[in-house]
């Protein structure tokens, strides 16, 4: 597996369960400032432009037919570039239910910015491990959608498809907001490069060999040390180096990816319990159990009964600093 193949597993689809969305009409000088979220976070400009800005970086301007993704709901605030008061969101959407839209109208005089904002909740567990090596924002303006015609026709059509209110329209709305979602991760897959920021692991020879190994062989039974030698380097050294690059050790990084790919089976598939430890690289019940609680708090027969074969809302698996 090469370092292509990694990104390509970084950012394999990543199933939506629900979505929030809402039409922004916004008038007069105007600043809302929303929290770190817990899902990612679009906002398409469809009207005029605003600016969007993230604590201790220049504001970016989001102008029409532009869109702009926050892959896992980082705090920024939009607003017309005015100095005027920042509003927190709460106090014009006091309210988000998953699978429902609202109209957010801010002032009343002064040229109209027009946006369509979601909120995108995926898949528990779905998030793989290297997910968060992703930029906290990546925008692509109007000239790059000219030349995506499959994510510019989805997004046009998405604008009309969040008006209807006929039966099976909240499913075709989920499934179109996933489907522009993963075409837009489809485009930034093409523009990273291993010099991104926190993507230098896959730019490093030996941490991108491990990485490798437990993308792609993850059901092996990998240690330290195995990992060490397929990454050419002295055991110390290959576990700071990976703990630098990655964020944290390999042992848990491992972790991660084998309870992800386990969170697929027990979600998508009707594979017995009692297969999945080995299919994902355990060599007891006991110990896939208690990597499974570890990363997701919970047990994988229970996990099934919440989620199996449909999904339940939640946002993804969560990080911790544990090695």
């Amino acid at each position: 597996m090469n370092d292509l193949d990694v990104l390509a597993e970084l950012l394999r689809p990543i199933r939506l369960v629900s979505v929030f969305h809402s039409r922004w009409i916004a008038r007069g000088p105007w600043n809302v400032q929303g929290d770190d979220d817990h899902c990612a976070v679009m906002h398409y400009a469809l009207r005029n432009s605003c600016y969007v800005k993230l604590p201790g970086r220049p504001p970016i301007l989001l102008q029409r037919g532009d869109l702009a993704i926050f892959p896992y709901g980082t705090a920024h605030t939009l607003g017309d570039g005015s100095p005027t008061p920042t509003r927190p969101l709460r106090s014009v959407l006091p309210e988000r239910r998953l699978g429902e839209s609202a109209i957010v109208r801010i002032g009343e005089a002064g040229p109209v910015t027009e946006l369509m904002c979601a909120s995108l909740n995926y898949d528990p567990g779905g998030e793989p491990p290297l997910y968060r090596s992703l930029p906290p924002i990546f925008m692509l303006g109007k000239p790059e959608l000219d030349h995506e015609p499959l994510l510019l026709r989805t997004l046009e059509s998405l604008v009309a498809e969040t008006e209807r209110r006929e039966p099976g329209s909240p499913l075709v709305t989920l499934r179109a907001f996933e489907m522009v979602f993963v075409l837009a991760l489809r485009v930034v897959l093409r523009k990273l490069t291993v010099d991104a920021p926190g993507l230098r692991a896959l730019g490093h020879p030996g941490v991108s060999r491990a990485l490798s190994a437990i993308y792609g062989e993850f059901q092996r039974p990998w240690t330290l040390d195995l990992l060490a030698q397929r990454a050419g380097m002295s055991r110390s050294s290959f576990a700071k180096t990976f703990r630098d690059l990655v964020g944290e050790g390999p042992a848990l990084h491992l972790t991660r990816r084998r309870v992800q790919e386990a969170v697929q089976l027990l979600t998508y598939t009707k594979t017995p319990l009692s297969s999945i430890p080995e299919m994902v690289g355990y060599k007891s019940t006991v110990g896939f159990h208690l990597a499974f609680r570890k990363i997701l708090n919970d047990t994988p027969g229970r996990y099934r009964a919440h989620h199996g074969l449909g999904g339940g809302p939640g946002c993804g698996v969560p990080c911790t600093d544990e090695s």
